[in-house]
């Protein structure tokens, strides 16, 4: 769709819009009527200065005329979607969200069918604790409203914590749908939209190349991609010709971020957001391509390369028509990514330094470490491993002494530390004691797990290294390679500059909150980013 049907489109939708209200603040401070928080699944900061000088778009337009921090990190250890997005506008880390990784985030909840889903298909929020900005704005003007959208389900929830209304995921039948938890049925607007079957409309379409080739200095052909992207592997990557499959294929192309976008305005226009300035709206939107694009092809290849040229495009028809629909000065924005991304350590890498990168097994110093609990008569079902952390599932099965949980995970650690590719295993009370300043890698494992949890061990292996387990590229380490992500502030209220400090993603929503002058409703691990604020 081309920026002027898309802006076009836009400026057409305003008349459905609710007449906008006279009434004005009492002071003198710059309130946007909306905010906008955009999430770019797997967005490494260093893409920024990467693809600069062919950046011409919304990319290019939020860096230069915002404020901008290459610095921002996404400050905890399990660098995954579900504990990223949960951290935007909550100003907490995943040790008090309680979301600590996609496979504890939203799905497999007893309060959330997915409507149109599979029996048994859930995702909810139940899983969040806390408050976020939306909660916050709530408090101090009920009329506020929000809408959140994403291809992911947790991208869609999980950036307004609790709070039930407006929230949409896409589903691979190429409908945006949501749950129980916030709805019975859709409503209207979506249906209507969902009617248009928009995504089987780009059936048989090729993503071709943005720029001539010469323009890409990364090879269009890289064999290991077929690891994880199949045969498809050079351009063009042509969609499927018939419209059920091509929905499901949509989502690991460009075009699904241009369809997710045009969504959000179509909500922002149906539910008046930032039509009334006696209130300001909240809009998130979570875009998912990169993340997909990401985990077929790598951080270094072409169509990575590819997508965030996309994607600048996207991003400034996007925030075209969302001044088109309520005109210039009203908008703010905050963008940022839930996590980074490592390039496979089989396929070395001519941009990130993964050269002494590994494919880690430790299943040997494990079924060594069983074997001690059965001499030991302890029930080897009492402990467990998932994403790196040691978990005693049944603390009563240990004793004392030589048998006390700590001491013989001591002798684990002690076996983990040969094998090749592990960098660290720690017993969390060592991490307690860890100097969080000097030492980044204890502090983001504090900012997931509490010490007195039932997670008594946590393994990090060395930078770009991988879990044996994973078949393709991706992410989730404490390194910064995977943590490192780009906090961004544009428009109303923001104070434009660029910054080499060292911020967090958890300083988004307290700084939002400054910006529009409302008060966090409990304690905080973010700060405000006082240069920002106008």
């Amino acid at each position: 769709m081309s920026r002027s049907i898309f802006v076009a489109a836009a400026i057409g939708l305003v008349a459905a819009c609710a007449t906008a209200q006279t009434t004005s603040r009492p002071d003198t401070r710059v309130t946007p009527s909306l905010v906008v928080m955009i999430t770019v699944d797997q967005m490494r900061a260093d893409y920024f200065n990467r693809f600069e000088r062919q950046l011409s778009g919304g990319l290019k337009r939020l860096r230069t005329g915002g404020a901008f921090f290459i610095n921002g990190f996404q400050d905890h250890a399990i660098t995954e979607t579900a504990p990223g997005h949960a951290s935007t506008l909550s100003g907490r880390f995943p040790v008090h969200t309680g979301i600590v990784m996609n496979s504890q985030g939203v799905n497999g909840v007893p309060d959330g069918q997915v409507l149109g889903g599979r029996p048994n298909e859930s995702a909810s929020p139940s899983r969040f604790r806390g408050t976020t900005l939306t909660d916050w704005m709530r408090a101090a003007n009920p009329a506020t409203r929000w809408l959140s959208v994403s291809r992911k389900d947790r991208g869609a929830i999980l950036p307004l914590g609790k709070n039930k209304g407006n929230v949409y995921w896409y589903a691979t039948n190429g409908d945006f749908t949501s749950s129980t938890y916030y709805m019975d049925s859709l409503p209207e607007w979506v249906r209507t939209f969902n009617a248009q079957h928009l995504a089987q409309g780009y059936a048989g379409k090729a993503w071709q190349l943005l720029r001539p080739a010469r323009d890409y200095p990364e090879p269009d052909s890289v064999g290991l991609e077929a690891i994880s992207a199949g045969p498809d592997i050079a351009f063009p990557h042509v969609l499927p010709a018939d419209g059920p499959r091509t929905a499901s294929a949509l989502q690991n192309v460009p075009f699904m971020d241009e369809l997710t976008l045009r969504f959000a305005l179509r909500g922002v226009s149906e539910l008046g957001l930032g039509n009334d300035p006696s209130r300001t709206d909240v809009l998130a939107v979570s875009l998912s391509t990169t993340d997909a694009i990401g985990h077929r092809y790598g951080p270094d290849s072409r169509e990575l390369h590819d997508q965030i040229l996309r994607l600048d495009q996207y991003l400034d028809t996007f925030l075209d028509s969302l001044e088109a629909l309520r005109g210039p000065g009203k908008v703010l924005v905050a963008l940022t990514g839930d996590h980074g991304m490592s390039p496979m350590p089989m396929l070395r890498s001519t941009i990130y330094p993964n050269g002494d990168a590994k494919r880690v097994s430790i299943d040997a110093p494990w079924r060594t470490f069983l074997q001690r609990l059965e001499m030991l008569d302890i029930d080897t079902t009492a402990v467990l491993i998932e994403e790196g952390m040691v978990v005693v599932t049944k603390p009563s099965a240990f004793g004392s002494g030589a048998r006390s949980a700590d001491a013989l995970l001591a002798g684990l650690a002690a076996d983990l530390m040969r094998v090749q590719g592990v960098l660290r295993a720690d017993l969390m009370t060592n991490i307690a004691r860890a100097d969080t300043v000097r030492d980044a890698i204890a502090r983001r494992w504090l900012h997931m797990v509490t010490a007195n949890s039932n997670v008594r061990m946590v393994i990090t292996l060395t930078p770009y290294s991988y879990w044996l387990s994973a078949t393709y590229p991706t992410h989730g380490s404490p390194h910064d390679s995977d943590a490192n992500v780009p906090v961004l502030f544009w428009g109303a209220g923001v104070k434009p500059g660029q910054y080499s400090d060292i911020v967090r993603v958890v300083d988004i929503a307290p700084t939002l909150a400054a910006i529009l002058g409302v008060k966090p409703m409990e304690l905080l691990d973010g700060r405000v980013l006082t240069p920002v604020v106008r």
